[in-house]
């Protein structure tokens, strides 16, 4: 106990001995607000200190000036001042006028001599304060002709620039009051020009406009956020992003900047060298951005600082290039960024002492961002102007133009005319040598067709005629020995030998022509001329259901029967190597036009032998099928062959007129086209599946009754 009673003497002493040491800040009844800088010391240490230790340092130095400008530090900062109240009212309060430190911390003695500290700053939600106000207040309880000395840590990534005033309630109440005020009015003005120009780029839609917007709304943030208002209202309790806020929001806005100068000042076309350097500082400008979203707050503040001046001259050099190069509108963006730079200057030598702490030199780049801001509004709009004297020039221009053209327009319309009335007459009779063409292709493809039909048919009935024309001869002679026969056996008839000789020598000649082998021989060959007979009757009435003589009439037909006549027709072209498997359904008759119907059975079924003895040859194991079902209301016709199939590019052209694969003088390309043509005049699809080296598959669905109104 008695050594801890006189460590506390010592510490008593010693802070005694140092309060006496000091400058002191006198405050009397006439004091309203004093700025103490000149009246603290100052402790810059590359390491943290707790209190006891810093109490005991013998490093504090005396400042100068007004306003402490202490630069950067990693670590905290300490301030000592003493006050020494006069006055009649022991309630004074302590006002750090820098709302963007981080850590603000105040220790004040007790009664015993110890020191205890009070926390503020932007590591603290903002509603833990007691003062609703961005500046740390705090308060000061100092009984009348009493002094204290206090030590306040000061911590931050920013610059350290440090007014510190001491002042009675009622005075520094007032002060901020009109400090307010100002920071009202230059609130308000952000917001109408933020409002104006957002308004703006939805009328016109030029992007210039929205660079601009995001600038305004970045340096009225930065700006009110250096006075603390945005912590106070907008993000109170978000301490982690108030840390990052204002250098967040001083790179946003001059990469804005410099991409509305560049659409702006058209420095791509009018300053192309310096472009390039404008586009670079975007580049530096993105880097200390990223920098400080990382967490490296101070590095990323010193880049701001360093790239933020490269820009501001950056832009009034290039602004002078274009506006001595004679575009009007630059200069409007010389002197905004002039008025700005000039108020920086003076902003910048209050921090620094040369210029006195006075509400000029504290608003100074509030006023000078106002002043830049309705320049490069006013220039915005001069540009608007000078497009739309451009614009009514070039209508003016427009209209000239028309007029002569105009003219020019009456002038040729006699020549047009006639023109014209020559070119319908020509175009009439080509249009009339079309359709003579057209017809003659169309009838080209029918006499292809018959050719295949004629020389099928030739063949197919040439075997059954060839069978009974072979077979006449050979029963020519057989009835002639026949009657030889019956002559022979009259004449032993009438002879005189008794019916026992008779008998013998009939046998015997029937022996001697070998009779029974005769009779079965005359037998064969009439089954040969029946059946010959038979098959070309067959083939006869297979052409008789193919041609449909009357294939211009709608008429209800069976789909079956057309393609088995088909088929019977198209037997030449199939050959005998290839396979036909028929798989009719039952089906209804269907209104159709049957002639044309067939003659798409017989293009397909041709097309489809022509792919089986392309990829067999004599080899065989070609096969065709032919299937038939009713689907609904429609009936489905499937033609299948394994032949070579098709690609997709055969596919897609397989329709149009004159697309043939077949070598020169094998097809006209005319079949599938007429082929689609007729499926769509029945109101039917035709589709297509093929695969190459597989075969091709053609489906058709007709409808079962035909519907003249969709026709």
């Amino acid at each position: 106990m008695g050594k801890y009673f006189y460590k506390t003497l010592i510490f008593i002493a010693f802070a005694v001995f140092s309060s006496k040491a000091i400058a002191q800040v006198v405050i009397d009844d006439n004091t309203n607000r004093t700025l103490i800088g000149k009246s603290v010391y100052i402790l810059q240490s590359n390491k943290e200190q707790g209190i006891n230790d810093v109490i005991k340092s013998a490093d504090f130095k005396k400042y100068d000036k007004e306003v402490p400008n202490l630069g950067f530090s990693t670590c905290s900062t300490w301030l000592r001042f003493t006050i020494d109240n006069k006055s009649a009212n022991k309630s004074l309060l302590l006002d750090v006028a820098y709302p963007i430190l981080d850590e603000v911390e105040l220790f004040e003695p007790d009664a015993q001599g110890v020191y205890h500290g009070s926390l503020m700053g932007e590591v603290r939600p903002f509603n833990t304060r007691r003062y609703n106000h961005p500046d740390y207040i705090f308060d000061l309880n100092i009984p009348q002709n009493n002094s204290k000395t206090y030590y306040l840590r000061i911590k931050s990534a920013e610059q350290l620039i440090l007014p510190i005033s001491v002042n009675r309630p009622e005075a520094l109440w007032q002060v901020l009051s009109r400090e307010d005020l100002l920071s009202g009015l230059f609130i308000g003005a952000i917001l109408i020009m933020f409002l104006y120009n957002l308004f703006i780029y939805f009328s016109v839609k030029d992007r210039s406009y929205l660079y601009y917007v995001i600038y305004v709304a970045s340096v009225g943030l930065v700006q009110i956020g250096i006075k603390g208002f945005t912590f106070q209202y907008l993000w109170p309790g978000a301490t982690g992003f108030e840390l990052k806020s204002v250098i967040l929001f001083a790179c946003i806005g001059p990469i804005a900047a410099l991409l509305f100068t560049k659409i702006f000042l058209s420095t791509s076309i009018r300053a192309r060298r310096f472009d390039k350097v404008l586009s670079a500082i975007i580049v530096l400008m993105a880097i200390a951005f990223v920098v400080t979203l990382s967490g490296q707050i101070q590095l990323g503040f010193k880049l701001m600082q360093m790239f933020t001046t490269l820009f501001a001259f950056s832009l009034i050099i290039v602004s002078l290039i274009v506006m001595y190069g004679g575009y009007r509108p630059a200069r409007f963006v010389f002197l905004s960024w002039l008025s700005l730079l000039i108020g920086a200057v003076i902003f910048a030598l209050k921090d620094a002492g040369v210029l006195p702490y006075t509400t000029f030199t504290s608003y100074s780049m509030q006023g000078a961002t106002v002043i830049e801001m309705a320049l490069l509004s006013f220039g915005l709009a001069d540009r608007i102007n000078i497009l739309k004297r451009e614009k009514e020039a070039s209508q003016a221009e427009a209209l000239r133009r028309a007029m002569e053209n105009e003219q020019i327009i009456r002038e040729q319309n006699v020549i047009l005319e006639t023109k014209v009335t020559e070119r319908t007459q020509e175009l009439n009779q080509s249009l009339e040598d079309l359709k003579q063409a057209q017809s003659q292709l169309v009838d080209s493809e029918k006499m292809a067709s018959l050719g295949q039909l004629t020389a099928g048919i030739a063949h197919e009935i040439n075997n059954p005629i060839n069978f009974v024309t072979s077979n006449i001869n050979p029963l020519k002679r057989d009835v002639e020995m026949i009657l030889d026969v019956m002559n022979t056996v009259e004449n032993v008839s009438q002879s005189d030998a008794s019916p026992e000789e008779k008998k013998k020598q009939i046998d015997e000649y029937k022996e001697e022509i070998d009779f029974d082998y005769l009779v079965m021989e005359i037998r064969h060959l009439i089954k040969g001329i029946y059946e010959g007979a038979s098959r070309t009757a067959e083939i006869v009435k297979g052409l008789k259901i193919f041609s449909r003589l009357d294939e211009d009439d709608l008429k209800r037909a069976d789909i079956n029967e057309g393609l088995e006549s088909t088929l019977v027709i198209a037997n030449n072209l199939i050959g005998n190597k290839t396979k036909v498997v028929r798989n009719y359904g039952e089906l209804p008759l269907v209104e159709c036009y049957a002639g044309k119907l067939n003659q798409v059975f017989l293009n397909i079924i041709s097309n489809a032998a022509y792919a089986v003895d392309k990829k067999f040859g004599d080899a065989g194991g070609g096969e065709i099928k032919v299937s038939t079902a009713l689907v609904n209301d429609s009936v489905e016709i499937s033609i299948e062959d394994n032949g070579i199939g098709m690609s997709e590019q055969t596919m897609k052209k397989i329709f149009e007129p004159f697309f043939t694969t077949k070598d020169v003088g094998e097809g006209t390309g005319l079949g599938m086209s007429i082929a689609y043509n007729t499926i769509r005049k029945h109101n039917g699809q035709i589709l297509v599946n093929s695969e190459v080296g597989k075969g091709t598959e053609f489906i058709l669905k007709i409808p079962a009754v035909y519907d003249t109104k969709a026709a």
